[in-house]
């Protein structure tokens, strides 16, 4: 079994480069059979967030993973290798425990990372595209990020991305009560921003979605309303705030709608927040005047709020990471024994099924039950013995001393 991560996250990439290699979550099951199937894969699973795409797989060369990844996504290896980490076996398996237990997040302690983590075995498994390796490597991660959680004070005053999105418009316009609100969106992170936002007491809040009936059932729980996305262009210079997360591939906010809600809004201040990866609001929007245009990567210094607390609680996480990952690569090399010790076992069972049915045709003669037992056991033996000894008396000097020791230790035998 040959374990490798191969990935590219917020410390190693910008977004421009990350929003390259994201997956939407409906596309990922065709995806991984197609990287399981037709690309010398055995096992996989994609963890795809707007901060990190991973592959988790098990092959013997991890640069076909890289290889398939920039074909699917229709880029040259060479312009994705530099941002690229290839983590192999224990390397590997730390990742992950790491990656599930929030430390290796831009807001670190995190809970999100570890609902979307799962999201992502989830859809491996429905996908058949999870063996015995990855289903252990998922099963103790989660185990892990569970323990994690229990035992140290990793996620207290954690600031998550949508509490952060607050904290800018705040700065901005202070108080929210007479600002409106757009949420782009209505899935996970967008439901997140709302629930901020709403405690802000804005003045009004409006949900755009692709769909006016998913739109409508997050609006009705908060007290919003709902439009669609085919509505922004003429809605878009309402709003003072305006916070975008869908699993779009092309933006859907362009330069040229948000100069036109520039003007006419007369100048006012619109603040904007996009959380996708790949972006919804074109990045040239930023250079306008009067736009305050942020991204996930732009939130990194309000999300640092608190890391103390959380730096103290991620050492005593990284012990219990630590003791894990060493149980798990004991139970790694263990299966790595396994064919071993199956031709062993096959070798032992022939030589006694041998050994039996001559036993059995000596009883079946007449012979003395007694001496049948005693050729019998000394067959077997002699048979079970040869190999090992044969070993020895064909070594010399330090071999014939090391296999001495290794026999001593396989037999228990005490000199």
């Amino acid at each position: 079994m040959h374990l490798f991560t191969v990935g590219v996250n917020h410390t190693t990439a910008p977004i421009s480069i990350r929003e390259h290699v994201a997956f939407q979550n409906e596309h990922l099951g065709l995806a991984l059979r197609d990287l399981t199937t037709h690309h010398g894969v055995r096992e996989a699973a994609i963890l795809s967030t707007c901060n990190r795409t991973e592959l988790y797989c098990n092959t013997e060369n991890p640069q076909l993973a890289l290889d398939w990844l920039a074909k699917y996504h229709s880029l040259q290896p060479l312009n994705i290798q530099p941002y690229m980490y290839t983590l192999p076996q224990q390397d590997a398996v730390k990742h992950a425990f790491r990656v599930a237990a929030g430390l290796d997040s831009m807001v670190l302690g995190e809970p999100q990372i570890l609902g979307q983590f799962k999201q992502a075995v989830k859809i491996a498994e429905h996908a058949g595209t999870l063996g015995t390796l990855l289903h252990k490597l998922f099963q103790r991660t989660f185990a892990v990020a569970k323990e994690v959680r229990t035992n140290t004070n990793i996620g207290a005053s954690s600031i998550s991305m949508a509490a952060a999105s607050v904290k800018l418009a705040q700065r901005i316009f202070g108080n929210l009560h007479g600002r409106k609100v757009l949420f782009i969106g209505a899935g996970e992170m967008i439901e997140l921003c709302a629930e901020h936002f709403t405690a802000q007491k804005p003045a009004s809040i409006t949900i755009a979605n692709r769909t006016l009936e998913r739109g409508a059932e997050l609006a009705q729980r908060i007290g919003a309303s709902a439009i669609l996305l085919a509505d922004l262009p003429d809605r878009l210079a309402e709003f003072d705030i305006v916070v975008t997360s869908t699993a779009s591939q092309l933006p859907i906010v362009g330069l040229g709608m948000v100069e036109r809600a520039i003007k006419a809004r007369k100048r006012r201040p619109m603040f904007m927040v996009d959380l996708a990866v790949p972006r919804d609001i074109e990045p040239e929007a930023a250079e306008l005047d009067d736009v305050f245009l942020y991204t996930v990567d732009d939130l990194a210094q309000i999300v640092q709020e608190g890391l103390g607390n959380r730096q103290e609680a991620a050492i005593d996480a990284e012990i219990i990471i630590n003791v894990r990952v060493e149980n798990f690569m004991h139970w790694l090399q263990t299966r790595d024994a396994v064919p071993t010790i199956r031709a062993l076992r096959d070798h032992a069972e022939r030589l006694r099924r041998n050994e039996l049915e001559k036993a059995q045709k000596l009883l079946a003669r007449g012979e003395d039950p007694a001496t049948v037992l005693e050729a019998l056991s000394s067959a077997l033996t002699n048979k079970l013995l040869h190999g090992p000894s044969h070993a020895l008396n064909n070594s010399n000097g330090d071999d014939r001393e090391q296999l001495e020791i290794l026999l001593r230790q396989l037999y228990q035998i005490h000199l």
